[in-house]
C-alpha cells in the first residue's frame, strides 16, 4: 500500500472527520481531559478561532485525512506572545506510521515561519499506565526534542480515577533583548508542505 502522507492546512469543511478522529479520545482515553464529545457546530468554531492567528493541519493519506495537528495561544496576555501550546491527533488506526512527526515538524516550522520561540504541551501522565492512559504522548514529544519542565499530580478525574499532568517544552527561536513581533499564521505567504514517506514504527 502506498504509505505517501500529504500534509496541508485544516478547512472548515474538514470538521466532521476531525471530529469523528477526536472523538474516541474523549470516550475511551485520558489523553484529553474532555468528558463530553462536542457538537459539530462547536468543534467547527474552535477551528475557525484557531486559524485566525494560529496553524492548523491535516495529514492525508491516500486521500483520507488521518490526523490533525494546530498551535493555539499559551495564555492571553501579551508578555506570553511567544508561546504557544501544541496538540496533535491521530486516527487510532493511523498510530505509529509517521504522521505524528510529519506533523509536528510542519507545525514547527510554520511556527517558526511565525516568529514563535517557545513549544509547550500539556500532556494527560498516569502514575501507573492503565487501559485508558499510556505515557505514549510523552515519549512521543521527548522523541520531537521537547523537554519535562513539571508535574502537576492528580489533575483531572476521568473514568472513575485521577490523572497526572506534565508540561513539556521545546524552545525553537532565540530569546534576544528586541523580540520581533509574532506574525499571525494567515498572514504568512502561502506555504507548500511537503509530502513524506511514513516509517513504520516511528512513534504516533
Amino acid at each position: 500500500m502506498d504509505q505517501t502522507l500529504h500534509i496541508r492546512e485544516a478547512g472548515i469543511a474538514d470538521a466532521a472527520r476531525l471530529l469523528e478522529i477526536y472523538e474516541p479520545y474523549v470516550k475511551d482515553t485520558a489523553i484529553t481531559f474532555e468528558t463530553e464529545v462536542p457538537k459539530l457546530e462547536e468543534f467547527g468554531g474552535r477551528i475557525t478561532e484557531i486559524r485566525k492567528k494560529y496553524p492548523y493541519l491535516v495529514a492525508e493519506q491516500e486521500g483520507r485525512i488521518i490526523g490533525y495537528a494546530y498551535a493555539s495561544a499559551f495564555h492571553p496576555r501579551a508578555a506570553y506572545a511567544w508561546n504557544v501550546e501544541t496538540s496533535i491527533y491521530l486516527d487510532m488506526e493511523a498510530r505509529r506510521q509517521g504522521a505524528g512527526r510529519l506533523l509536528y515538524e510542519a507545525l514547527e516550522d510554520a511556527l517558526r515561519r511565525m516568529g514563535v520561540l517557545n513549544l509547550n504541551a500539556c500532556i494527560a501522565s498516569p502514575e501507573k499506565e492503565d487501559e485508558h492512559l499510556t505515557r505514549n504522548s510523552i515519549q512521543f514529544h521527548e522523541h520531537m526534542g521537547f523537554s519535562l519542565v513539571g508535574e502537576f499530580h492528580h489533575s483531572g478525574f476521568k473514568f472513575g480515577r485521577w490523572y497526572n499532568m506534565v508540561w513539556m517544552e521545546k524552545l525553537i527561536g532565540v530569546h534576544d533583548a528586541d523580540p520581533a513581533p509574532v506574525i499571525p499564521y494567515p498572514a504568512l505567504p502561502a506555504s507548500d508542505f511537503a509530502s513524506g514517506k511514513s516509517e513504520a514504527g516511528s512513534p504516533e
